[in-house]
């Protein structure tokens, strides 16, 4: 168990920063709330109705998904463009990361045309 103690120490000094921080915030905030402040917005627009018993936009999730499918896909030329370095694997993984950018251009031109990134 006496391994475990730096990584304890660290978690204890990385968890009071940042308790630290938050309660130092809260002290020097300017702190001035009014109307139009505190009133809800939903990207820009004025809500309509209640949102408890309302119905809502489902294409903001839409957009938010896309954006998180797009960019997390594209974590995965990380590793190809590494191993490009070795001369006989540096053909087959090009092809297939061609191949991979053109299947997201696709679903992406996809998403285009069904109109799942216009914002209005």
């Amino acid at each position: 168990m006496l391994n475990y103690l730096p990584i304890l120490v660290m978690m204890g000094i990385a968890t009071a920063m940042a308790l630290g921080v938050l309660f130092l915030s809260f002290l020097l905030r300017p702190n001035n709330p009014y109307r139009e402040k505190l009133a809800p917005w939903e990207c820009g627009l004025e809500p309509i109705g209640d949102a408890s018993t309302g119905h809502f936009k489902v294409h903001f999730f839409i957009i938010a998904i896309l954006f998180v499918l797009f960019d997390v896909e594209t974590l995965f030329l990380f590793p190809w463009a590494v191993n490009l370095t070795e001369e006989a694997l540096a053909i087959p993984i090009f092809i297939e990361m061609i191949v991979f950018i053109v299947v997201l251009a696709i679903g992406l031109i996809y998403a285009w045309a069904k109109g799942a990134l216009d914002w209005v």
